[in-house]
């Protein structure tokens, strides 16, 4: 038999599709499959210094709920957010939820206050209302709709029961049933006498019947969303006004104009010079500050307003407005605006070190620049990290002493941590030295001040006052419990 008679016969293997990628195929269908992972929103400094003050406890507000709070800041946030306005917003100076949701409940309390006044001022001439009679008020109360309203008002808090707009003004069609349900509980805000109320009025800016203006947080309709955000045209003439936290748009003849504020500026620091008054200098610039922010004033003059105020806050160790200055001053530095940058990134990197805040620092070192590392007074500032990094006091004492501008002022924040944390290490190297060496090491100014420092934090025992010897070693275990306690926490209020 030949071949080519031979019956036909299929292959004794399989075809095999050629593979045209190094992956398997189930791999590559479960990339296709992934869903795209959402972009991370970056908020401004201001907004996450605004998130970390709500969330602070030193500012918490009894009878104000976490969850209350949470929910009032992510409806704050987000209001501004969606409209691209959180940059014209002064975060620093703006009220924290907890503040916001306690206004809305005073309002609240005090509208009820007023009708149920209203009311009782009235009752006398119920009787010539024939819809006022005890049977009209029970043929009305059996209406289901009313007693389902009344069983809710009765279990449901009064900031809860409405929004924030129907709580301040009687809606059209429902001011009868408010004033009938105010009057019949008007023994409830009998304790408010007419004193009270007019306080009480003229402190959140109440009208003389009782309504209240609307709250920045709330969200606005229609013309109020540009009247929250539209620049105002100040008129008022006046140099000196005193600072008061906005509850409604500003009013032109309240703000200041730009060549009123320059005149402030200049009496103002002739005051400091002459009377270092801070209560009052703080209380102006607060103020001066607000003018400018009502009105989008940004230029080298608000640049030098909030530099001023900054120098003024580290003199006097006030922290908390000397990080409202700097948050801003970030802000409008990256404008490039004219100013002193490199100043303030010094006192950026040492405010840093006192916090103690490691994010923050590797945050700082990312956004300097070569040019930014060579300054003198950044240089300066980044020596100090560095010696404390490596535990290198005796060349932080030195830096201490050469420190520039107002840099010896942050850095007073945290000489005496420092020194307890020197003292700990000098005591597990050292038996006994003497006062004078201490003196150098710590960068006193005098024998006598160290002895006092070392005096007043209990180690007055290990001096020999004939020798002037320390037997610092016998303090070694007190110099380990101060350095721990003095590293513990750092409370700063206002801190970003």
């Amino acid at each position: 038999m030949s071949l080519s008679s031979a019956p036909w016969q299929p292959p004794a293997y399989n075809a095999v599709t050629p593979r045209t990628t190094l992956q398997p195929a189930s791999a590559s269908a479960n990339i296709m499959s992934r869903p795209q992972q959402p972009k991370k929103v970056e908020w401004p400094p201001a907004v996450r210094d605004y998130v970390r003050r709500a969330f602070d406890p030193a500012n918490a507000i009894p009878g104000i709920s976490s969850a209350d709070m949470q929910t009032k800041l992510k409806a704050t946030i987000s209001f501004y957010a969606e409209r691209g306005a959180q940059e014209t917003i002064d975060w620093p100076t703006y009220p924290l939820p907890q503040q916001l949701l306690q206004q809305e409940r005073k309002a609240a309390a005090l509208t009820h206050a007023g009708v149920a006044q209203s009311a009782q001022l009235n009752g006398s001439n119920r009787h010539t209302n024939p819809l006022s009679s005890p049977q009209a008020t029970k043929r009305k109360s059996q209406d289901p709709e009313e007693l389902a309203s009344q069983q809710a008002d009765a279990t449901m808090p009064p900031w809860r029961k409405t929004n924030l707009e129907s709580r301040m003004t009687f809606v059209e069609g429902r001011s009868d049933k408010r004033q009938k349900k105010s009057a019949a509980s008007g023994d409830t805000f009998s304790k408010f006498d007419q004193a009270d109320l007019d306080k009480r009025r003229q402190r959140f800016q109440l009208g003389g019947n009782g309504t209240k203006m609307t709250l920045p947080s709330a969200p606005p309709r229609n013309d109020e969303d540009e009247m929250t955000t539209a620049p105002v045209i100040g008129t008022n003439g006046n140099l000196e006004k005193s600072y008061f936290r906005l509850t409604a748009p500003p009013k032109p003849e309240t703000v200041r104009p730009l060549h009123v504020l320059e005149k402030t500026l200049s009496m103002l620091r002739q005051k400091w010079k002459s009377e270092k008054n801070y209560n009052y200098i703080c209380n102006q610039f607060k103020s001066l500050r607000q003018d400018l922010t009502v009105q989008h004033i940004k230029n080298a003059f608000t640049v030098k307003v909030y530099e001023i105020h900054a120098r003024i806050s580290l003199e006097k160790g006030d922290l908390g407005e000397y990080n409202q200055c700097q948050t801003q001053l970030k802000a409008l530095y990256a404008q490039g605006l004219e100013g002193k940058p490199a100043e303030f990134k010094a006192y950026r990197i040492l405010y840093i070190v006192y916090t103690c805040n490691k994010s923050d620092m590797n945050d700082m070192l990312a956004e300097l620049t070569l040019a930014d590392k060579s300054h003198p007074w950044i240089k300066h500032a980044l020596d100090v990290r560095s010696a404390l990094a490596l535990g290198n006091y005796h060349k932080f004492f030195k830096l201490y002493l050469a420190a520039k501008n107002m840099g010896s002022y942050l850095m007073d924040m945290f000489i005496e941590r420092e020194r307890l944390n020197a003292l700990a290490n000098i005591s597990r190297g050292y038996a006994n030295v003497t006062l004078r060496f201490l003196t150098d090491e710590l960068g006193f100014d005098n024998d006598d001040i160290c002895r006092e420092f070392l005096e007043s934090h209990g180690a007055q025992s290990i001096i020999e006052s004939q020798t002037d010897r320390v037997k610092i070693r016998e303090a070694a275990a007190l110099f380990e419990g101060l350095r721990a306690a003095a590293f513990r926490k750092v409370d700063i209020k206002g801190q970003i």
